[in-house]
């Protein structure tokens, strides 16, 4: 029997907590907040598990084990949807389409009959776009509260106090960990919650821009999150005014409904990364980190719980493992 202490109960930590507790091990989860919430980075993402578009700019082992994550999270929540992502650029912009798909994989691309039947409040609005079938998105606070629910079921709580002296200790605290790994960095990301009745998207929508692309993702009841930004910074404050009105426009400029919506949050937080944007696992001081998921939380975390499980429970080295 492996006894394992988690610290942080973000998506990280849930998520390894969850997989460790799947193989029989005992887990006792640390944080400084007894429930998930706004101060914990995964409260403020996207939940776009997106892999194949994430190829655009990430590294191949994103979007490899980028492609298991969603049936990683509908065998432990109810949240995904498979509706695929929809990538669009408006007519000035149409050169991006075709840089982006140069770029990614899984995809086809589809004329304005498609663009319209696959979201009909876009209809008439864009000629040309990219469909990635087979990807998917959740709601990650529901996720989030789901994973809880079922390690409570367990015998598993989020406790606030934690001894001196625990076993098998893994730091799963985000930019937090900075203190103890050094070449950890905060990249800032800014988003909005709106609300917009008379808007209805099935997937998440992604419009190219040269400057600031944005996603907007559909979470239920006319409720949508618009992001983000990804600033070179460790500020978790607030957001910017050039931040705000360049998200807003863009929202506005792919569908001018947008410019009705409420405003219902304002989210800001920093994602921990490293150097490579990919993820680590490593040991110094027998604790273990399993830390950087960068902007790829949700898509990523099943992997990076996987890994540092199977390090875990037969000692070898998984493909995150990252040599001190």
């Amino acid at each position: 029997m492996v006894d394992v202490s988690i610290i942080g109960a973000g998506v990280a930590g849930l998520c390894l907590a969850t997989e460790i507790t799947a193989r029989g091990g005992n887990v006792a989860i640390y944080d400084r907040e007894p429930q998930i919430g706004e101060h914990a980075c995964s409260w403020w993402a996207g939940g776009m598990l997106a892999p194949f578009c994430e190829g655009e700019s990430a590294e191949e082992p994103v979007v490899r084990h980028g492609q298991t994550a969603a049936a990683w999270w509908e065998k432990h929540t109810s949240s995904v949807t498979r509706n695929g992502s929809l990538v669009l650029a408006l007519g000035r912009d149409t050169s991006e389409l075709t840089r982006f798909s140069r770029r990614t994989s899984g995809m086809e691309t589809v004329n304005a009959d498609v663009i319209d039947t696959l979201e009909p409040d876009l209809s008439g609005r864009f000629s040309k776009g990219l469909f990635f079938k087979s990807e998917a998105h959740l709601s990650p606070r529901d996720a989030l509260a789901q994973l809880t629910k079922n390690l409570q079921s367990n015998g598993v709580a989020v406790q606030t106090d934690m001894p001196d002296t625990t076993p098998n200790r893994i730091d799963c605290r985000g930019l937090s960990a900075k203190d103890a790994l050094q070449d950890l960095r905060g990249v800032k990301g800014e988003m909005l919650i709106l609300r917009c009745p008379d808007i209805t998207l099935s997937r998440p929508i992604r419009l190219l821009h040269p400057r600031i692309p944005i996603y907007i993702v559909p979470r239920g009841d006319g409720v949508f999150m618009l992001g983000a930004t990804m600033i070179e910074s460790q500020d978790r404050n607030r957001i910017t005014a050039r931040s705000m009105l360049e998200l807003l426009s863009a929202a506005y400029a792919l569908l001018p409904a947008f410019g009705e919506a409420e405003i219902l949050e304002i989210g800001v937080d920093a994602r921990p990364a490293f150097p490579d944007n990919l993820p680590r696992i490593q040991q110094r001081d027998g604790v273990i980190y399993a830390n950087g998921l960068y902007r790829h939380g949700f898509l990523l975390a099943p992997a990076l719980a996987q890994m540092t499980a199977d390090y875990l429970f037969t000692g070898n080295k998984p493909e995150f493992w990252h040599e001190n």
